[in-house]
């Protein structure tokens, strides 16, 4: 039994964890399960946190010297 049908050719995917259609190339329109997945899944949240992190420790560490 198929994981999953790819909704471009039609073609069933066998392997859970493909993002990407092993036939055409085209995407299963799934998130990656790790880390990194769910880090690119949630947008640009992750980005603006660390930034915001970091400047806030730069500008911290200038009058702590």
């Amino acid at each position: 039994m198929p994981d999953l049908i790819c909704p471009q050719c039609k073609n069933p995917i066998y392997d859970e964890d493909a993002l990407l259609c092993h036939f055409c190339g085209e995407s299963l329109n799934r998130k990656s399960s790790g880390m990194m997945g769910k880090m690119r899944g949630a947008g640009m949240k992750w980005v603006w946190l660390t930034v915001m992190v970091l400047v806030i420790l730069a500008f911290i560490l200038t009058l702590w010297h």
